[in-house]
């Protein structure tokens, strides 16, 4: 391996996407096992790696050199072989500084907390020191080490104003999950999670959802690999690099979600926009006709539309862990919260708003098998698809013009 990245586990890593759009070298992910390190580190069979969970502080004693930041933090994400001697970095100090001011979140004088204790922890203390907060707290769950307990955060600082998560709770494929509960804190001001898939985390949408500056870790993610790139080949990449990775990789992994009334043409316009693309197209009623196998107007009469909302949620669930998909819904889909919530995970929500009188009712569709259910349905479910949605299209067009609507949007 010339250049890569070593963690335990690495099937969530968007780090080999992100190195060779900089430069025509192969960027290799390669996973190693606790047991496995020593042999690899004294080896020195690479010309330079990234290191990521659990390993940024167990590398540091194979390196020949430090750089001052590295040291002082005492975590180390980027080693350069250099005629055999190793020389250790912290890219993610930058990255990190880098995406406080991308999110305009202003630290200086404010209370923070720090989720986790690891090498990322070490590095997110630091950028808070720099940026001025005057009280910066570990938080973990056994609370050693000079750290607090999450129940200790939450009764005696609930003034915190800034909390930064360094764990990897939330991360694929695990993407329920959430490390605190930001409604319990009410001077918060802003949100920061070193998670980058999915994309918009529990964490950041929860904050995000009662008005706090949140932000995921995948700016993060590129200015460090940006940074880490130049010490590679030793060479500056121009000022934009760095938004322009992040702008392409953000649109290359994040889904198109298409929302609307039954016969609006979301199957339709979601098949054009995939081939298009070149992305796979997914129905949701296609995945839950395969699995109760049977037509969905049937199962409605046998069991209740409760029930199929249930595997309806649970399709949903599967899918928006999923990366650079079009995916096209049931037209009740938005009538429980949670199946938007999880799909803005990582999909953009596009609502196809075509007028009531172009929506022509079949009877495969349970609940707008006839023009007086269609009215019923638009009625009562209008002003959902507008809250729902990110971005809505007016589709009183044929479907060439609403995919190509779409698309320019996106």
């Amino acid at each position: 391996m010339k250049y890569g990245l070593i963690g335990e586990k690495l099937g969530h890593s968007f780090s080999k996407i992100i190195h060779e759009s900089l430069s025509d070298y192969e960027y290799e992910l390669c996973e190693i096992a606790r047991g496995e390190l020593d042999s690899f580190m004294k080896a020195k069979d690479f010309l330079g790696i990234n290191v990521t969970i659990p390993y940024k502080e167990a590398v540091i004693p194979y390196l020949y050199h430090l750089e001052d930041s590295a040291r002082e933090i005492g975590a180390v994400n980027t080693i350069v072989n250099r005629d055999g001697r190793l020389y250790g970095y912290n890219t993610d100090f930058y990255g990190m500084k880098m995406l406080f001011t991308h999110v305009g979140i202003d630290v200086n004088g404010k209370k923070a907390a720090v989720l986790g204790t690891g090498g990322t922890s070490k590095t997110a203390r630091a950028v808070l020191e720099l940026l001025g907060a005057p009280e910066i707290l570990r938080v973990s769950r056994g609370g050693r080490d000079g750290a607090i307990t999450y129940g200790e955060l939450y009764e005696s600082h609930a003034d915190t104003e800034i909390i930064v998560n360094t764990t990897p709770v939330g991360m694929y494929p695990n993407i329920d999950g959430f490390a605190v509960d930001v409604s319990r804190f009410p001077a918060l001001s802003g949100v920061i999670d070193a998670v980058y898939n999915p994309l918009r985390t529990t964490l950041v949408k929860s904050a995000g959802k009662i008005g706090i500056s949140a932000e995921g870790g995948l700016f993060m993610l590129v200015a460090q690999a940006v940074r880490a790139s130049e010490i590679f080949l030793n060479k500056e990449y121009p000022s934009e690099t760095v938004d322009e990775i992040y702008d392409n990789i953000r649109r290359e992994k994040e889904n198109i979600v298409l929302i609307g009334m039954p016969a609006s043409g979301k199957s339709t316009v979601g098949c054009m926009i995939a081939e298009r693309l070149g992305r796979k197209f997914v129905d949701t009623d296609e995945m839950i006709t395969e699995r109760i196998k049977m037509p969905i107007k049937d199962f409605f009469t046998l069991y209740g539309e409760a029930a199929f909302r249930d595997i309806e949620s649970d399709v949903i669930r599967e899918l928006a862990g999923e990366n650079s998909l079009v995916i096209a819904t049931g037209g009740g889909a938005v009538l429980r919260k949670e199946n938007i919530f999880t799909l803005k995970h990582n999909g953009k929500i596009y609502f196809i708003d075509r007028p009531l009188e172009k929506l022509i009712p079949t009877d495969t569709r349970p609940l707008a098998s006839d023009k007086a259910s269609i009215e019923a349905r638009y009625n009562e479910r209008y002003s959902i698809y507008c809250k729902s949605c990110d971005v809505s299209i007016d589709a009183d067009c044929d479907a060439e013009a609403l995919a190509q609507k779409i698309l320019e949007n996106f």
